[in-house]
Parts: structure tokens; sequence; C-alpha cells
């Protein structure tokens, strides 16, 4: 069966990335001035980070909020953690950014985050119970 009773792991996880997300994507988004010239990362890069996080903020908010999930959904916001942290250790390895080394630390503290992210969602999946019939 496509469709699960979120785990209290599950929802919590996405509750909390939820949070975080929404956090950082409005710290990246209105301080894109000041942290771009702490981290030597592109003003434009970490707004747009920034403003793409919001959204994704208010999708995990409503997974979150579901009796049941789409297998496939979840596996989507897994599949989209997974992307979000190869992308963030390509940027530092691709030479388009020489961020500091606070810049760097920056970017692979978030990845790491998101990496914790995305097994915990995979973990409170495989605790999701198959909705009862009836």
């Amino acid at each position: 069966m496509t469709t699960v009773q979120p785990s209290p792991l599950l929802r919590r996880v996405l509750q909390l990335d939820a949070l975080v997300s929404g956090a950082a994507g409005l710290l990246m988004t209105l301080g894109a001035g000041p942290l771009s010239s702490l981290l030597a990362l592109p003003a434009a890069l970490l707004t747009g980070a920034g403003l793409s996080m919001l959204p994704w903020c208010a999708v995990l908010l409503w997974l979150a909020r579901r009796d049941t999930l789409d297998r496939r959904a979840v596996w989507a916001v897994i599949a989209v953690n997974a992307v979000w942290v190869v992308d963030s250790l390509l940027l530092l390895v691709s030479g388009w950014v020489q961020p500091t080394l606070l810049g760097q630390a920056f970017v692979i503290a978030q990845a790491l985050a998101v990496v914790l992210f995305a097994e915990l969602q995979f973990f409170g999946l495989k605790r999701s119970a198959e909705p009862a019939c009836g």
C-alpha cells in the first residue's frame, strides 16, 4: 500500500525540518548582505537558497499535519534533502565560490543537518503504519 499513517518520529522530523528550513531561509534571505561579507558566499546565492526554503517549509508543515501520507511524498522529501546535500558539497568543490573557513563550515553544517533530517525521515517512514481498512 502506498499510504501510511505517519509515525510520531516522522511527524516530528518533518516539523523540525520545516522549522529549521524556515528559520534558515529567513536568515539567508533577510541577512544575505551581512552573511555574504562574513561567509564570502554570493548574496544572490544566499537569497535564492533562502527563498527556496520558504515554500519548502510550508510543504513540510502541510505534510506533517496530514493524517495519512503517500509513501512517495515522503520519499520525495528524502530525495530533495539528498539533492540539497549533494549540491551543497558540489558548491564547495566546484570552485564557483571561494568561501571563508566560516563559509565552508556554514555550508558543511547545513548539509550535515539535512543529512540527519533525511536519515530520520527514512527511519520515521519505516516506523509508519499502513492505515487500517475500514
